[in-house]
């Protein structure tokens, strides 16, 4: 995309104005969306976007820049504005661009670039809403999207590292709405993948829009949930938000370089129950967080984050391993041009343990079992959260007996993971969106159903 003679003209330019490093972010981003609401197309969106990100190191102090130009004068011009501050008397230039073909793991058959497949999707989101609405009548709106993008990817750095990527990703959302009288509630599914439209032989329509359905339905007439300290099962798949979220920010060297994180100096010490194990993992083929490098050209990589309930890595970009001295794991992202990479998580889940769900279950005298979570808030640094479940259930001497509503699990990242003394057997992954100071990333987080000893529950009563 970039002409690699200018690159190198301009990350000189960076080097002779005193830039201990210079970087070359070069991204074309292709995107459309189909959207129906209540059976009717609602939107068909379309776009392509274009931009160079150019990132300066001065010691341990990060320039970012930007530019929809590919000329080399007003790449040169914005190198420039960056260095007016920090400029040096010095001179030096990079070695030779060296181009590097990476290893694609993810194979796209039916890319976005080579043809939208609108009436097909169409076609699909019409199956999705037929089987929501004939579930009952008092489904009273359902929306159904299918987003597609295509994002290139070129790098080039003062290191001499010169490599381009392909990412393909496509999400189905099939959001559902049920009202009684004046009470409403929803339900929400929306699977995703690295990879191109081919992603919807894996997903029926008619189990999509059933599910989301139901999820809606349940909640309608169902009993407040009780408040107080109680043992929680947190079931399987989305239920990795919560780690996602308490947790793996608090292991980015973005939070543990400044000492933001309560983990920055816990490395090797046990931080969670002996049972938890947790990755962050580019490498899973076609899941919705992987990579074949991460936005500084980095190949991707498994990262064993806990073992045995002790502390093994942090997740770590280029600037953050200079900052913390640890070694980087090819986790360095960005939403896009726009933004400087940090260290971001990837497929991030706690690996399946021996217990079986029904065990879980049948220990509980009194207790909640959140089948899928919802949204929340968490207190950068601490951890501190609140979620929504999004579907909960009242457990009663060891055995699940009706639906609640309202339901909200309140913690501490710190505090869960020692809280945890059960660890299922029936894993699986759940596609997410993860905003941070580089933007929104796509992620996938995970895990087997979880036993909570001890977690404080909201509840509306």
């Amino acid at each position: 995309m970039l002409n690699t003679n200018t690159a190198k003209a301009v990350i000189d330019h960076a080097l002779f104005l005193g830039a201990d490093f210079a970087e070359l972010f070069v991204e074309r981003h292709h995107s459309g969306s189909v959207e129906l609401l209540s059976g009717d197309v609602d939107k068909v969106n379309s776009g392509i976007d274009f931009g160079i990100g150019i990132r300066l190191f001065f010691g341990k102090k990060v320039l970012y820049g930007y530019t929809n130009s590919l000329d080399e004068e007003k790449l040169k011009q914005v190198t420039s504005l960056l260095c007016a501050k920090d400029k040096r008397d010095q001179i030096a230039t990079a070695g030779a661009l060296n181009f590097m073909t990476g290893n694609n793991r993810h194979h796209a058959s039916m890319p976005f670039s080579t043809d939208n497949h609108v009436e097909e999707k169409i076609a699909y989101l019409r199956r999705v809403d037929a089987k929501a609405r004939a579930e009952s009548d008092k489904i009273s709106q359902i929306v159904g999207r299918i987003l597609q993008r295509e994002q290139h990817v070129e790098i080039f750095n003062s290191t001499g590292l010169h490599i381009q990527d392909t990412r393909h990703y496509t999400r189905i959302v099939s959001s559902v709405v049920a009202s009684s009288g004046s009470e409403q509630s929803t339900g929400y599914e929306a699977p995703g993948m690295l990879s191109g439209w081919e992603f919807n032989t894996q997903i029926d329509p008619e189990a999509l829009g059933e599910q989301a359905a139901k999820q809606a339905l349940i909640k309608l007439g169902a009993a407040a949930c009780p408040s107080g300290e109680m043992p929680v099962v947190i079931g399987n798949g989305f239920g990795g938000v919560i780690f996602h979220e308490a947790c793996g920010h608090l292991l980015e060297t973005t939070s543990v370089a400044k000492k933001a994180s309560v983990f920055h100096d816990k490395m090797g010490e046990m931080i969670a129950n002996p049972v938890v194990n947790a990755v962050d993992d580019g490498l899973m083929t076609n899941e919705w967080g992987s990579i074949n490098i991460d936005d500084e050209g980095m190949e991707t990589q498994h990262t064993q984050l806990i073992k045995d309930g002790r502390l093994t890595s942090f997740m770590v970009d280029h600037m953050g391993s200079l900052k913390t001295g640890f070694a980087r794991t090819g986790s360095g992202r960005r939403e896009s041009y726009k933004y400087a990479p940090t260290s971001r998580m990837r497929n991030t889940y706690i690996e399946a343990g021996n217990d079986s769900f029904d065990d879980m279950i049948s220990g509980i005298e009194r207790g909640i079992y959140a089948k899928k979570m919802g949204g929340g808030s968490v207190q950068p640094g601490t951890g501190e959260f609140n979620f929504a479940v999004q579907e909960a259930y009242m457990i009663e001497n060891g055995k699940i007996t009706h639906p609640l509503k309202s339901a909200t699990l309140i913690s501490t990242g710190p505090k869960v993971l020692k809280e945890i003394s059960m660890v299922g057997n029936d894993f699986a992954l759940a596609a997410g969106m993860c905003g941070s100071v580089s933007g929104a990333v796509p992620t996938t987080v995970g895990q087997p159903a979880l036993k909570v000893d001890n977690i404080l529950v909201g509840g509306g009563n």
